[in-house]
């Protein structure tokens, strides 16, 4: 009982020093023009927006791209024809410039500063590639990212999405945040989970389908969401989608041991070779 206490005054106490943080680093925060507003203004409300790479426009796009597409030709081939449960091939491409650089863009910093309302720790890349799968099991199951209190996820499709590659899908925070009744059926839900997620037929059991949103695009499509905030996953796919993982939090965050896969050697980097061709 004591130590239960003692855990619940520790927390009580953290989120305050946070709550104290966001007053103090208020008057920081950089001046956006209009555009970028309503991208941090509908994070707040939605939990995600969606543009493209060419309304960003942002100028080391292009040699993003060049580099995105040439690593993802040296991914190694998969051969899981047979597996039940295909798991996506993760790139760490953070040590890359051609990625890191384009992360570091003012303006996106900007844009995910005024969000997280705090100092932005930028904490890596992911080049991703998600196969078909008939049923729902890890990110293809809904849940919310724990790296943060509040992160940013800016989420690249390098091919066009449509419903068949399994487009990133999220409930509005209007929908499954406090004080609205469905965000502790949630909260029990994934708590039952062991934190591990909850199928389709489970959400639905709370909130609609039709109140679900699905974000398919071409490719070039920018997905920016906060994965701690809003539920969200991967929907079941027939056709591989490959996809960018750019990824922000406060710094410091409130769990940095979770940040490390996104530049440590939890999932395979590109060969030397292939870095410093790609440099070149």
């Amino acid at each position: 009982m004591l130590n239960t206490i003692k855990g619940k005054m520790a927390t009580l106490n953290s989120e305050l020093a946070y709550r104290i943080k966001l007053w103090q680093y208020a008057p920081n925060l950089p001046t956006l023009e209009k555009s970028d507003r309503i991208i941090v203004d509908t994070l707040k409300r939605e939990g995600a927006y969606v543009t493209t790479l060419a309304d960003l426009g942002l100028p080391s796009t292009p040699e993003m791209l060049q580099t995105a597409y040439h690593q993802l030709d040296r991914m190694a081939v998969v051969n899981n024809s047979d597996v039940a449960h295909k798991l996506p091939e993760i790139y760490t491409v953070t040590d890359l410039p051609q990625f890191f650089n384009w992360g570091r863009e003012n303006r996106l910093l900007k844009i995910v500063e005024n969000y997280l309302g705090l100092p932005v720790a930028f904490q890596g890349v992911h080049l991703r590639k998600d196969f078909p799968n008939e049923h729902q099991f890890g990110t293809l199951l809904w849940h919310k990212d724990s790296e943060d209190r509040k992160m940013v996820k800016v989420i690249i499709y390098l091919n066009d999405v449509e419903e068949k590659h399994g487009p990133f899908e999220y409930i509005p925070l209007s929908l499954t945040s406090f004080p609205n009744l469905n965000s502790y059926r949630i909260d029990y839900q994934l708590r039952k989970s062991g934190y591990l997620g909850i199928s389709d037929e489970e959400v639905e059991k709370i909130i609609s389908k039709s109140a679900w949103k699905s974000c398919p695009g071409p490719a070039g499509t920018v997905v920016i969401a906060d994965p701690r905030t809003a539920l969200h996953h991967g929907t079941l796919r027939t056709e591989a989608r490959s996809a960018l993982f750019f990824v922000y939090t406060a710094n410091p965050p409130k769990r940095p041991e979770l940040c490390t896969q996104y530049w440590d050697d939890t999932f395979a980097k590109p060969e030397i070779n292939s870095v410093i061709e790609a440099r070149g």
